[in-house]
């Protein structure tokens, strides 16, 4: 499959990484920890850090060998555990088990782990809340630990009780960490129809339906893409759907070459491929520069939900092609902070709050990275996370909220975060409240279309 490159499609991969920013933005490697659970809670975490770090000694080093070996940037090395909230169910103290995941992280030089999770997406079972209410001092006292909540689904409707809880556990997150950034607060992911199998933070964990350890990986290319679109300025959007989607394709074939050889160095089952494109801050590696080069003078002008629905469904069909096994979140990514022509748009009022949410009915995800004025009530913050789960649940999608409170800070200021994560403008937010609606809890029924049976 591999050794069919000719030397034309060998310098274009060359010119793809050095020119394009193309990238492996991530291998993880998905571990569970059902084998570690125990009522003593230091009985658990003994067993989760042997477990994990016998797992994931090599990880780091080997992806660093396959760097050099076939030339291919692998910006992460991550790691996904089972959701916490079960793991510690029996033994209570959730904070104890993020730090063990903390010392596993320094321990292996893995980037971040993802896993301090909760499913609620129907109710709470033993250990959820407690979990949920231990996020804001779990992320403060970790650096390299991130959570998620599965707040709804399309097969269970959307748990309000669990929405509201989200709205108060990012502002105190926030609030916790304002001398860093607010940094804990984009730590966390709020998810309807979590993915078992994602390998992107801070929303990845390790589901219940996967191998005992897997590797999974995730690619990236939106400068690729967007150059492939360059050269041809007179195409018709169908030609320029085609183009996309034999660019992906290429993008693609690279992941699945760099998660075989992981699976095959580490011993492990290979998992999947996600090609969702995600943007970094550099120059030249933005999803909204894509849209901007298919024909919108701005990303935000009317025509963007459009232009983002054509180019996620040609990234997939065009992905799908070059792998045996997509899985993940798989699509284009819209993360504000971490894309400089979402930042740009933001900046120059082409890009509101509303336009980006309708923008995620049809993107791989959702709100992500997004920073909002410091004040914002929580039940704001729940009403957005309501909002954006609505959409997953009608459209049988994943969607997800990552939005950072801004703590002392205002609408029009911006907040810096460096390194992948970039900065972000602060954006407005509506001023008329979601109060009453938030503070009826219960369960928003699942729709119709939940009934496949």
């Amino acid at each position: 499959m591999y050794n069919m490159l000719n030397t034309g499609d060998i310098l274009e991969t060359i010119k793809m990484i050095q020119e394009e920013n193309l990238d492996i933005r991530t291998i993880t490697m998905g571990i569970s920890l059902l084998d570690c659970i125990d009522s003593d809670a230091d009985r658990a975490c003994g067993k989760i850090y042997e477990k994990m770090m016998r797992k994931a000694e090599n990880l780091v080093k080997t992806g660093e060998d396959i760097e050099k070996q076939y030339g291919i940037p692998i910006i992460n090395k991550r790691i996904s555990v089972t959701p916490i909230a079960i793991v510690s169910a029996a033994a209570g103290n959730p904070v104890k088990f993020a730090k063990t995941l903390q010392r596993v992280a320094e321990g292996t030089g893995v980037n971040y782990i993802g896993g301090y999770s909760a499913l609620v997406h129907k109710g709470f079972s033993a250990g959820d809340k407690e979990l949920i209410e231990s996020i804001p001092e779990a992320l403060a006292e970790t650096t390299n630990v991130c959570s998620s909540v599965n707040i709804g689904s399309t097969k269970a409707g959307i748990n309000m009780d669990a929405v509201a809880m989200m709205g108060k556990i990012i502002r105190q997150s926030a609030e916790l960490t304002k001398d860093d950034h607010c940094f804990g607060a984009a730590k966390i992911v709020v998810f309807c129809n979590a993915p078992e199998d994602n390998p992107f933070m801070a929303g990845a964990f390790h589901g219940m339906g996967e191998y005992d350890c897997e590797i999974n990986v995730g690619v990236s290319g939106p400068g690729v893409v967007r150059a492939a679109l360059a050269k041809h300025p007179d195409a018709n959007i169908s030609e320029i759907a085609d183009v996309i989607k034999k660019t992906a394709f290429k993008i693609t074939r690279m992941g699945q070459l760099v998660g075989t050889e992981a699976s095959k160095r580490l011993g492990v089952p290979f998992g999947i491929v996600d090609l969702s494109l995600a943007p970094t801050p550099a120059v030249g590696d933005s999803v909204a520069h894509i849209l901007e080069e298919i024909g919108l003078e701005s990303c935000g002008a009317h025509g963007t939900t459009a232009c983002l629905a054509l180019l996620n469904d040609a990234v997939k069909k065009g992905g799908v092609m070059a792998s045996s096994h997509v899985g993940g979140l798989s699509g284009a990514f819209i993360p504000v902070s971490e894309d400089a022509g979402m930042i740009d748009a933001a900046n120059r009022g082409s890009l509101s709050l509303e336009k980006l949410e309708a923008m995620t009915a049809v993107c791989s995800v959702g709100l992500d990275m997004i920073v909002i004025p410091g004040d914002t009530p929580t039940d704001t913050i729940s009403g957005i996370i309501a909002d954006e789960a609505a959409i997953g649940m009608v459209n049988s999608k994943t969607t997800a909220v990552r939005v950072i409170p801004a703590i002392g800070m205002k609408e029009g200021e911006t907040l810096e975060f460096g390194g992948l994560f970039g900065s972000g403008p602060i954006m407005k937010v509506s001023p008329f409240s979601s109060s009453k609606f938030i503070s009826r809890g219960g369960r928003i029924p699942a729709p119709l279309q939940s009934l496949k049976n």
